[in-house]
């Protein structure tokens, strides 16, 4: 099944999302990387965040994925607090969509609605998926883009060697 993830950090981003990318190489093989983008932080005042969308295949459940995922987080020294849900954080991956269904897992609806919200999920997944369909809107992530309200949200591509 081919998932899109989304990374994220503002702790040591570079050392973080190199690592996390070594992580999942180790992990699921061959990914598909986007370009990292520099966002400012949503929701609470802090560091720049360096974001990019990951794809891979697995054969994995979606809970389980969630699960792995959650395992390389803390690896990456993040601290969930239920209190804090917008704050700085070494790593943040989430599950963005599973294969082209719409469906719930816990408390998580795919494809997640940080999708059309923000712009560091969508510009870099319109990179690496841009004919791909959002199962809920029937539109391509480039579609979505390209219809994408650009002034509200600041994004800017940065090089960073993830090889």
């Amino acid at each position: 099944m081919r998932v899109w993830l989304s990374l994220g950090s503002n702790i040591t981003p570079d050392t973080n999302l190199r690592s996390a990318i070594g992580d999942l190489r180790r992990m699921f093989g061959e990914l598909v990387l986007s370009s990292v983008y520099e966002s400012a932080a949503v929701g609470f005042e802090g560091a720049p965040f360096l974001n990019m969308v990951v794809g891979l295949n697995t054969r994995f459940e979606p809970q389980v994925l969630m699960g792995q995922l959650r395992e390389i987080e803390a690896i990456h020294g993040r601290v969930r607090d239920g209190e804090r849900k917008f704050s700085s954080r070494t790593l943040d991956i989430d599950l963005l969509t599973y294969g082209e269904q719409a469906l719930r897992v816990g408390r998580v609806s795919l494809p997640r609605d940080e999708i059309t919200r923000y712009a560091f999920v969508l510009l870099p997944l319109s990179e690496v998926a841009g004919d791909e369909v959002h199962p809920l809107s029937g539109n391509t992530y480039r579609a979505l883009w390209k219809a994408f309200e650009k002034t509200e949200q600041s994004i800017r591509a940065v090089s960073l060697d993830l090889e």
